[in-house]
């Protein structure tokens, strides 16, 4: 779809705050996953989304990327509702493949391309190339791990101001959560913002700025990054240990 001229206006004229949410709440019958928190996320960062699984992690940002409808409160995306337009500036890919395992890698970049416009396929062939996956191979024909590389691939080869990203580092071996990285790193404008879902704070705490932890459905710290250590004495990664000790 393309954009109209006052969509493409406020794309451009976006605020400093990405991701906001006023008093937000989701409950799934009795559990509540999110309980009337407040978050702002900048823009031009790279973010931690920090907190044991349960905590209420996965739900923020499938309501971030309109999926889920929230019980109370409100939540904006680059100061839109999340919905059709919001889906257009913001890019998600969940905690499992959701490819079709039928499909080639070829038919994955070019379903990607028609879909989206701001989709560079140019960007995703060379990643491609990098990793060595083959172009013609179907998805059922690759391991687990590599299956998650071409999911973060295409995901990352969209232009938007926002990505949000569930474990993206979860459920590959240690030597491609590296790959997988410094892929973000390289892949997203200094002016986009990266939130990335995990639990595993010492693999990504070198390249974050920007960390919001998440306990039991509230937000019980967020803050720059340094700031945080500074205040702390300590790093993320220990005062992640500490904050949620069993």
């Amino acid at each position: 779809m393309t954009k109209s001229v006052n969509q493409k206006n406020r794309s451009e004229n976006q605020m400093e705050t990405v991701l906001e949410c006023n008093n937000l709440t989701k409950k799934y019958l009795t559990k509540t996953a999110l309980d009337g928190i407040n978050l702002e996320v900048p823009k031009g960062a790279i973010v931690g989304l920090l907190g044991p699984n349960g905590s209420g992690k996965t739900t923020l940002l499938k309501l971030a990327a309109g999926l889920l409808k929230p019980t109370g409160g409100e939540i904006k995306v680059c100061g839109l509702k999340p919905g059709a337009e919001s889906k257009e500036i913001s890019a998600y890919q969940p905690d499992r493949v959701y490819l079709n395992d039928w499909m080639t890698v070829s038919d994955l970049v070019q379903m990607m391309a028609d879909f989206y416009p701001n989709f560079r396929r140019e960007k995703a062939d060379e990643m491609l190339k990098a990793l060595k996956i083959e172009a013609r191979d179907k998805l059922k024909s690759l391991s687990k791990g590599t299956k998650e590389k071409v999911q973060l691939i295409l995901t990352m080869s969209r232009e938007v101001p926002f990505y949000m990203l569930d474990e993206p580092i979860g459920g590959v071996d240690p030597a491609a959560r590296d790959y997988i990285l410094n892929t973000i790193i390289a892949n997203y404008s200094e002016n986009a913002t990266v939130i990335l879902s995990t639990h595993l704070i010492s693999d990504i705490e070198s390249v974050l700025n920007y960390v919001l932890f998440l306990k039991e459905g509230h937000i019980i710290r967020q803050g720059d990054a340094d700031e945080i250590r500074e205040e702390c004495g300590m790093s993320i990664d220990s005062l992640f240990r500490e904050e949620f000790r069993c």
